[in-house]
């Protein structure tokens, strides 16, 4: 299983990346392993809030409809149009295919998020 390095992780499988003043949130290899096929994504508007813990948009695929939870607070800045047009980019490449970009109003979440070593060790012991 592909756990990038660079990243950081919450514990309901996404993924962040930091970028200049942005924080870019998707979902992780493994995440969508366990889903199966992507038909359909929903995300929030540009300008929304979100809070950390709280969902943002729902992921459903041919298994089952999934709740995606914000891992930090801030404000939508950007969502990535492409997967809403073409969901199953979440399934070919999951940590290229972004979701929604925020700007965090509360930086020190960052530190709390599970490294990629973490993340490994939580996903073997779902498994």
């Amino acid at each position: 299983m592909n756990i990038p390095k660079d990243l950081k992780y919450t514990k309901d499988h996404e993924w962040i990346r930091k970028e200049e003043d942005l924080i870019y949130v998707g979902i992780t290899e493994y995440a969508q392993n366990s889903m199966g096929d992507v038909v359909f994504i929903e995300l929030p508007e540009v300008g929304d809030t979100v809070v950390k813990g709280d969902a943002f948009g729902v992921v459903e695929s041919v298994k089952a409809v999934s709740d995606i939870y914000a891992p930090l607070s801030g404000t939508v800045k950007k969502i990535n149009e492409k997967i809403l047009d073409y969901p199953e980019k979440v399934n070919k490449d999951p940590y290229g295919s972004w979701m929604m970009a925020i700007e965090s109003s509360d930086l020190s979440q960052w530190d709390i998020l599970l490294d990629a070593e973490a993340y490994e060790k939580l996903c073997e012991e779902e498994d």
